[in-house]
């Protein structure tokens, strides 16, 4: 820094506040300081800057499935709201759920040198007794059913999947099958429920689901099972991507959507308005579960307990969903 200084006839205070975007500084110094750098090849140590600054401008995910759509857009969307605050981010993927891997997982963030840690946890592992987070860690959990005990910010599944049910209702189908998510999946069951539940207060019975992995493929298997269900004209998937497995069964056995039989999905990714036919889907917001991830998690920083934009230290701020209708629903018996 002293010889930045020396080259560009300013003091070391002034490189240090150029090279930390200070204000206060002209724009014909700033230029001068900027190419003294560029001659010596210097570069500002964001290591030693963290510790004078007892911070290191990084935020910790911890993620326990990157082959699940939602979780790659979440991921996705908190890089990017990370960036606008200027934090990088550290990924730690776990492969096993389990109490060992998640201390595991907050010890090697910590040698990594992070701020804060954001939880990815889309299956039912906060609530299992023999798993929970370290204490003293400031952390915002993503996809759980743990807000009583930690901050959560999550996508509104019950509300999705009510919607995208009566929706088919009010088409005039006489009840409508579910091809469910994963058993231990906290949005599964919460989507998986509020069908239920919105049938019967509809006063209809529900049908027995058929149960996949949020794969394609199970998609295609699930819908070679409802497409030998003379009853079914109408099927809520639990995501999109079993939607297009779903799609393609219907199409092979002969059964016309949306004309047979309407088809609903959830997530409404990017390609699901190119399906054949276009999907109707519930719209997940995953920048705003990001962004209310790191604001969360920064709120946390600044007042040291919890607080901000999520609802204090802990508690669960639901993002609304909305239904987006494209052409593979319609009237029964269009």
């Amino acid at each position: 820094m002293a010889d930045v200084a020396q080259l560009a006839g300013v003091s070391s205070q002034t490189v240090s506040r150029v090279s930390n975007g200070f204000p206060g500084v002209t724009e014909d110094t700033r230029r001068q300081v900027l190419a003294a750098m560029r001659e010596l090849g210097y570069r500002p140590n964001s290591a030693a800057r963290a510790l004078r600054r007892g911070e290191f401008r990084t935020l910790g995910v911890i993620t326990f499935s990157l082959s699940t759509m939602g979780n790659i857009r979440t991921l996705e969307a908190i890089a990017t709201s990370a960036a606008g605050h200027g934090y990088a981010v550290t990924l730690l993927p776990v492969a096993v759920p389990t109490q060992d891997e998640v201390n595991g997982a907050f010890s090697r963030l910590g040698e990594l040198a992070v701020d804060a840690v954001i939880v990815i946890m889309e299956i039912h592992l906060l609530d299992a007794a023999t798993v929970s987070l370290p204490p003293g860690v400031q952390v915002v959990v993503a996809d759980s059913d743990a807000g009583d005990r930690y901050t959560v910010v999550d996508t509104d599944q019950a509300g999705g999947a009510r919607d995208a049910v009566r929706h088919l209702l009010d088409l005039g189908h006489e009840t409508v099958w579910h091809l469910a998510g994963p058993q231990d999946s906290f949005a599964a069951q919460r989507r998986a429920n509020a069908w239920r539940t919105t049938l019967t207060e509809a006063g209809r019975t529900p049908p027995p689901p058929v149960r996949g992995d949020w794969s394609a493929r199970s998609g295609y298997r699930a819908g070679l099972l409802l497409a030998d269900e003379p009853g079914c004209t109408a099927v809520f998937a639990a995501n999109d991507q079993m939607a297009l497995g779903l799609l393609r069964a219907l199409h092979e056995r002969g059964r016309r959507v949306p004309d047979d039989v309407s088809v609903v999905g959830f997530d409404d990714i990017p390609e699901s308005a190119s399906f054949l036919p276009p999907l109707t889907t519930v719209h997940q917001d995953f920048a705003e579960v990001g962004r209310l991830c790191v604001e969360g998690v920064l709120s946390k920083m600044r007042d040291g307990s919890g607080g901000g934009s999520t609802g204090g230290e802990h508690g669960t701020t639901l993002v609304p969903t909305r239904l987006v209708v494209r052409r593979s629903t319609a009237p029964r018996g269009r």
